[in-house]
């Protein structure tokens, strides 16, 4: 199907300079205003005039889950941190030294958690390949210098740190040659994601010189791409003047032969309420390409079961698959975010009770930690302990995947490294000599 589209996106973007303006609208007093513009100086702030004007529920804000979603937190930072931020803002301090303050908090934040700079990071010969990261011997994860930013950026992501103009701590890169020979000299890969940030940010031009490459590689059976587009920016598909172009595009990649995996991010059914994402959706559906799901649980927004089971079945009844329930890693303001693990699972067990078989295609909740996915399948007592019951989705170690094994509960346990074993000495992604773990 092709549509007739304008000129012009009509897409609208606003920063940290429209911050306060659109805070007003929530009905925040000065202080407020100016502590959230604090937190705003750490990490990014992005949103765009489709999420504020048919997203957000304002009456209901700053409780709307929506806009906690896209609009910082007062007390999503310590509150030293804060007040000293606040304060350099209401003495009109200069930029550079709010920004060194801010980037003192920026790295105590763990900005890249799970090895990403280090464990990770690909080699040709001796050198490392900047914009990449091969975690999982089948899959490569590649990073286009042109998506690196997004349509609107989650107050909760996990990649807070490719947004906030620090050179060092952002994976980006615009060689694709040098993407294709790695892949062709390790041919046990057969999957490649390109993440960001969100590809979708990218015009069809330019999105085109990433993919059409790849096409050659008999070696690969799937391309994905990781995106929030569907939720914060439907239009992409729909009205964008080169809308029509990218879904041709789409439809060469399975004409070629290859799995198109459209990995959506949502993480609230408001997201897919507009009658536009449903129109979106059933324009990539019809290119021939799969639509998964996938969202980290995150405490204020979405830390119920029924908004689970409501994300889910309204995904199946678009046309999509249910991928993923994730645990907020371990960067960023995740204390302020996360859940328990234990109350995790039971969020994940009464959602998955309350659908059927179709959706129950979900995996989680799931940790994307140093030796791999790991996945919380339940809580039980076993020889007079309770225990958490634990296995490996995917692996640094493929030997491990989906293998069983135990942890002591812990009600305030939110990450893995927050787990100890129970019935062994160590993890089994854990090495034979003593006293060395694996940070995550």
């Amino acid at each position: 199907m092709t549509l007739k589209h304008s000129g012009s996106r009509g897409f609208r973007a606003y920063t940290s300079k429209h911050l306060d303006d659109l805070l007003k609208r929530a009905d925040l007093d000065d202080v407020e205003r100016l502590r959230i513009r604090a937190v705003a100086t750490v990490l990014p702030f992005r949103t765009n005039a489709y999420v504020v004007d048919e997203l957000i529920d304002w009456p209901s804000a700053p409780d709307d889950p929506i806009f906690r979603l896209v609009f910082p937190q007062a007390d999503m930072l310590p509150a030293d941190d804060v007040n000293r931020l606040a304060d350099l803002l209401r003495l009109g301090a200069a930029n550079s030294e709010i920004n060194a303050v801010a980037h003192d908090v920026r790295m105590r934040l763990n900005p890249h958690p799970a090895g990403q700079l280090s464990l990770n990071l690909p080699r040709i010969g001796h050198e490392p390949v900047p914009g990449m990261q091969h975690k999982y011997p089948e899959t490569v994860l590649f990073f286009p210098k042109q998506g690196q930013t997004c349509h609107a950026y989650c107050t909760y992501c996990f990649r807070w740190a490719q947004f906030v103009g620090e050179p060092d701590l952002k994976m980006a890169s615009d060689n694709v040659d040098q993407l294709v020979s790695y892949l062709r000299a390790h041919p046990e890969v057969t999957s490649v994601l390109l993440t960001g940030g969100d590809p979708m940010i990218m015009g069809e031009p330019v999105l085109r010189r990433y993919v059409e490459p790849l096409l050659e590689l008999e070696q690969l059976e799937s391309i994905r791409i990781g995106t929030k587009s569907l939720g914060y920016w439907p239009q992409r598909y729909v009205t964008d003047p080169d809308a029509d172009d990218t879904l041709r595009l789409f439809e060469q990649v399975v004409g070629a032969g290859k799995n198109l995996a459209f990995m959506a991010h949502f993480s609230h059914p408001k997201e897919m309420e507009a009658p536009v994402v449903e129109t979106a959706v059933r324009r990539i559906l019809d290119t021939g390409a799969v639509i998964r799901t996938q969202a980290p649980l995150i405490r204020s927004i979405n830390d119920a079961p029924g908004t689970w089971a409501r994300m889910w079945k309204r995904q199946l009844a678009l046309g999509m698959v249910p991928y993923y329930m994730f645990v907020e890693r371990d960067t960023g303001p995740q204390d302020y975010f996360a859940v328990p693990l234990g109350r995790a699972y039971e969020i994940f067990r009464d959602a998955y009770s309350q659908v059927s078989g179709l959706c129950r295609t979900v995996r989680g909740p799931s940790m994307s930690a140093t030796p791999g996915k790991v996945c919380v399948d339940g809580v039980a007592e076993i020889a007079g302990q309770r225990v958490f019951v634990l296995h490996l989705i995917q692996a640094r170690d493929p030997a491990l995947v989906g293998r069983p094994f135990f942890a002591r509960y812990d009600p305030k346990a939110t990450w893995l490294t927050d787990l100890r074993p129970a019935f062994a000495d160590r993890f089994p992604f854990e090495p034979a000599v003593p006293t060395a773990r694996l940070s995550a």
